[in-house]
């Protein structure tokens, strides 16, 4: 989406937010389907300048919908988006000029070497004669100067990730798209990477939408999310927000193998101090002022019951408990019963 010339255009007056988006309606003509099948149902969302803002939601929740309206790949049937202050429909191109993108997939070209598609990047934005510097100031600032000799096709998945990210700052985006950047990475280069997306909210002021499978990754990282479900955002607000409106603990029970679910969610039901009483296949959580205590009048019940629990675990709220509570199913879960959908 890059373009040849640098703007002239003026740009956009400032505002509060780096992204607005209100009603986003899109549906997909699929064949088979009358009505087709409805990515978006309404979405709004509000990103601060600066900010990092985790879309959280499994696949088919309408992320990716989302993230292809806001940078102009795809127009809604319904509703309005602006980004750094620019209509996407009315002005593509002034938005293209104001993002930065890192997609799921790899945009780099494998037969050429780091520093040779940064610099492409960097003249095809408009540097010029600056781009080579650009490039190095990159390949430094993502610790690929040792590498960017070697074709990108020899590069580990950390590197390679990391230069995703460097493409897609080589313009000096004020708003940076980041679709899932840590998919598939091992632990020591998705810490590498949570480092330096934390470092461009924080030290160079890019907005960052941050889409992730990792709840964690949102948790640490995100000063805002958007929990989304169906095309809708179901909750918003800072993990510490979203956590602390589940007052009081956890508690997370796995069910023995002969339990049956629906035995054991009302024997729960009818224990006094217990709430939001949750079943998910074998699994079952509870909420209590006070987890511990409640444990030992628990698993007690549920032997009495003939529904006992192979084991028990006592924990502060999580996003995973919010999702739960939110939509009836664990993050987990809702991934997977969308993979087996898609296999079918």
């Amino acid at each position: 989406m890059p373009s040849s010339q640098p703007s002239s255009l003026p740009s956009a007056p400032p505002t509060s937010a780096a992204i607005e988006a209100r009603g986003l309606v899109k549906t997909y003509a699929v064949r088979g389907q009358k009505d087709g099948v409805r990515a978006l149902d309404g979405l709004d969302i509000t990103v601060p300048r600066g900010a990092v803002f985790g879309l959280l939601g499994p696949n088919g929740a309408g992320k990716s919908t989302t993230i292809k309206i806001l940078t102009t790949l795809a127009r809604p049937d319904e509703g309005t988006a602006t980004v750094d202050g620019v209509d996407v429909l009315r002005h593509p191109d002034r938005v293209r000029r104001t993002i930065g993108v890192v997609a799921q997939r790899s945009g780099a070209d494998p037969g050429a070497t780091g520093g040779e598609n940064l610099i492409l990047q960097g003249r095809l934005y408009g540097l010029g004669a600056d781009a080579p510097a650009r490039a190095n100031e990159l390949l430094a600032r993502f610790g690929l100067t040792d590498v960017a000799g070697r074709l990108v096709k020899t590069y580990s998945g950390g590197m390679q990730r990391r230069l995703d990210v460097a493409l897609g700052l080589v313009h000096r985006p004020e708003v940076l798209f980041l679709d899932e950047p840590t998919t598939g990475l091992d632990p020591e280069s998705r810490a590498a990477m949570w480092e330096e997306i934390a470092r461009l909210a924080a030290e160079d002021g890019v907005t960052v939408l941050l889409t992730t499978h990792y709840l964690e990754e949102a948790d640490r990282l995100a000063g805002r999310i958007a929990i989304v479900d169906h095309g809708r955002v179901v909750a918003e607000g800072s993990p510490d927000e979203l956590k602390g409106a589940l007052r009081g603990d956890v508690v997370h029970l796995e069910l023995a193998s002969e339990t049956d679910p629906a035995v054991a969610r009302s024997t729960l039901e009818d224990l006094p101090g217990l709430r939001d009483v949750l079943v998910a296949g074998d699994a079952v959580s509870a909420r209590s002022d006070d987890g511990a205590s409640a444990v030992p009048g628990i698993l007690a019940a549920l032997q009495t019951s003939g529904a006992p629990a192979a084991s028990v675990t006592v924990a502060r709220p999580s996003l995973d408990d919010v999702y739960l509570r939110l939509t009836g199913r664990r993050y987990s879960g809702a991934e997977e019963l969308v993979a087996e959908g898609a296999n079918h």
